[in-house]
């Protein structure tokens, strides 16, 4: 169930997801300081890809909180509420509601992808 999932999830707007944690990931990856955001978007951008199967688990301490308060000023806010219309639109009808939850897990990993890990 999860690969029929994955593959009508990238047909139908995964790629869009995942297209932009590449987009944040190369434009955190111009600069040497931004390189550990950058690397964490590739991280998640195999996920926004195909998130069917996979769950996220959130942890960290002062370091990620830190991390995340540079995150959601630049590129967090944006990235969460492109994730959010679409799992709005995806929820009207019924058919689509497994695809708006899975946009809303991602609107939350957006707003803080710093200690989190995909299982």
């Amino acid at each position: 169930m999860s690969l029929l999932g994955n593959i009508l999830w990238f047909i139908f707007g995964g790629i869009f997801s995942g297209l932009s944690w590449v987009l944040s990931g190369i434009i955190w990856c111009i600069t040497i300081v931004g390189i550990p955001y950058g690397k964490q978007c590739f991280k998640f951008a195999s996920m926004a890809f195909a998130p069917f199967g996979k769950k996220i688990e959130y942890g960290g301490g002062v370091p990620s909180l830190l991390a995340n308060a540079i995150w959601i000023i630049f590129f967090g806010i944006p990235m969460a509420l492109e994730n959010l219309i679409l799992g709005c639109i995806w929820c009207i009808t019924i058919i689509g509601i497994p695809f708006g939850i899975q946009f809303f897990k991602i609107a939350k990993l957006s707003l803080a992808p710093f200690g989190a890990k995909i299982v």
